[in-house]
């Protein structure tokens, strides 16, 4: 139907007969010749008609934005002065011979132009019109060549690409499992996978080496701008492997994925031990483009009066840490105001501070209703340990430590790029060395990753001491979003009967839920280990998108639900007696129908 895409034309195809087709991105009639920008997913291009054509100008005239057209003519120089050095096209135009319409289009429901600020309810709405503009195909386009790179990549480091199952059992993996009720099979449920992580382990036992999959994944959890119900992973695993081998590969492929597809050369990988992040950004995945770090100053204030720090500072579980930012001292009232309301967010009851005004003059020099608690010597070795300058602000969170280190963490972050103190575009690293188990609200320990991974101890040791056990995990870092993580697994089934006691699952228990894996352990399980990226994140980070949303084709919002397709739905009785599955009635929709004299 045509010979050439609207953004492939240029110099080279002048005098030239060329059929185009596409959507009419805009129409503009200028003395009596009207100019068509014909758009298609590879550029757009400017077509000429003129009423030397005067069928395809009568056509012309009616057509509107986002019509669909196809157009034969010459490919002439534009004029001198006409040119847009901005559109790869700019240089030609088409001047038509022949215009069909091939379907005429509703008024779209906004404009189809990136400068328009589009409600995302609208955008994801009409999804179908919505990837139709430049900005939105190329992220597809940019996620498809992604996608295409990692597989060449593996592929060429001898890694099988093989499928896993969709319809599987429910595993605990840390989030809820979507169920899938079974027709044949009465009052049993299948669960969408939430990672394929049992079975690559089980393709080790097999023998096949080496796998990946661009795998779908489930989770029915609460969502952020980088969760999804259903998200893309790259998986991978390999055996007869150790960590380090395994991290400066996938570290390889990276570096490389961004310096062949985006022409930036990422630095080296530093490795973080999970409690050095912690401590210094309060975060287990910290962007290092901050300079901005933490300082514990338990013991210095341990001893004063004030029990807001003393307290925390006291308790084996507490910390009290201070921020210091350089030249916040600038800082107005109302943005310190915002600023503590922000960390209310993370549970900080407060956020306490010091203005450095002058140093020279000792505590005088320091602006805070808290330097009378602390006391003059106290308030200036907190100002010596974190290096303070005149000029600049100290912020304070004295707390339990999650609650510290979630809220401290998450201020540096804002306040890293509110004041534009990003000292570079990408910095990566691997956070190494987490723990094996964190404990639950209940006293109980639960797996830091999953159960799976292994530890960096033997099984006597681990259950000797499980909570100051290390695991054999790593977390892919960049710019302060998780990337991937993985572990070395335990191929072995008496450290795996040892994880499942210490987590509470008895045998009967993992028996029932694991039976299969217990099972291929005993029958020469491999050493191996594997890591999974998120793809959606890594395009995300990739295209500079705010949201994984927007590199993804068709996502849900933030409830869950699709606006276009309007999932999830109801299903008639039919249905649900083929399942045997009964509803029961919501309390709100019992009274709806007992108004209405109903019976619940």
């Amino acid at each position: 139907m045509r010979s050439h895409y609207c953004g492939g034309i240029n110099e080279a195809h002048i005098d030239q007969e060329v059929t185009l087709c596409g959507w009419v991105h805009r129409r503009r009639d200028h003395g009596g010749v009207i100019f068509l920008d014909l758009r298609d997913r590879d550029g757009m291009a400017q077509v000429v008609v003129d009423p030397d054509t005067p069928e395809s100008f009568a056509l012309a005239e009616k057509v509107r934005s986002e019509y669909v057209v196809k157009v034969t003519g010459r490919v002439r120089r534009r004029p001198a002065g006409t040119e847009n050095s901005n559109m790869p096209t700019g240089q030609v135009e088409l001047l038509c011979k022949e215009l069909a319409i091939l379907n005429a289009s509703a008024t779209p429901p906004f404009p189809l132009d990136e400068y328009v600020d589009v409600g995302e309810d609208v955008r994801l709405r009409y999804r179908f019109v919505d990837l139709r503009r430049p900005e939105m195909i190329n992220r597809l386009r940019f996620r498809s060549r992604v996608t295409s790179y990692i597989r060449n990549f593996l592929d060429s480091r001898g890694f099988m690409d093989v499928e896993t199952p969709i319809l599987t059992r429910a595993t605990p993996e840390g989030a809820r499992d979507y169920l899938v009720p079974s027709r044949t099979h009465e009052g049993a449920f299948f669960a969408l996978p939430q990672s394929p992580q049992l079975f690559k382990q089980l393709l080790m036992v097999a023998g096949v080496d080496r796998y990946y999959q661009i795998a779908k994944c489930f989770r029915d959890e609460d969502l952020r701008a980088d969760r999804q119900p259903e998200f893309t992973q790259v998986d991978i695993e390999a055996s007869f492997i150790d960590e380090q081998t395994l991290m400066q590969l996938n570290e390889d492929m990276i570096r490389s994925l961004f310096r062949d597809v985006l022409s930036v050369e990422l630095p080296e990988f530093p490795r973080m031990p999970y409690a050095e992040a912690m401590r210094r950004y309060g975060s287990d995945k910290p962007d290092l483009r901050i300079p901005l770090e933490l300082v514990d100053v338990n013991d210095l204030v341990e001893g004063v009066e004030f029990k807001v720090f003393s307290g925390p500072a006291k308790d084996p579980k507490g910390r009290v840490a201070a921020l210091r930012v350089p030249k916040g001292g600038e800082l107005t009232r109302k943005q310190i105001d915002d600023y503590t309301r922000f960390v209310g967010i993370y549970g900080a009851k407060g956020l306490a501070y010091i203005k450095v005004n002058e140093l020279a003059k000792g505590a005088e020099g320091l602006q805070s209703p808290i330097v009378k608690f602390l006391g003059d010597d106290v308030a200036l070795a907190i100002m010596e340990r974190v290096g303070a300058e005149d000029g600049d602000i100290v912020f304070f969170g004295a707390d339990k430590a999650t609650v510290v280190n979630e809220a401290l963490g998450a201020l540096r972050v804002k306040l890293g790029h509110d004041l534009k103190l990003l000292t570079c575009e990408w910095a990566p690293l691997w956070v190494v060395d987490f723990p094996m188990f964190e404990e639950t609200p209940d006293g109980g320990l639960t797996a830091i990753h999953h159960p799976f991974t292994a530890p960096s101890c033997s099984p006597e040791e681990l259950e000797a001491n499980p909570a100051a056990a290390l695991s054999r995990a790593y977390d892919m870092v960049l710019n302060g979003t998780e990337l991937g993580g993985g572990s070395i697994r335990i191929h072995d089934e008496t450290m795996q009967e040892t994880v499942f006691r210490i987590l509470g699952i008895d045998q009967a228990e993992a028996r029932a839920k694991f039976g299969f894996l217990l099972d291929a352990l005993k029958f020469g399980c491999p050493p191996h280990g594997g890591l999974a990226f998120g793809l959606d994140r890594l395009v995300m980070l990739m295209t500079g998108a705010s949201s994984i949303r927007d590199v993804i084709a068709f996502p849900k919002t933030q409830s869950a639900t699709c606006l276009m397709t309007q999932a999830p739905g109801e299903v008639d009785e039919k249905q649900l007696r083929e399942l045997h599955i009964r509803l029961r009635r919501s309390a709100k929709a019992a009274e709806g129908n007992k108004a209405e004299g109903d019976k619940p």
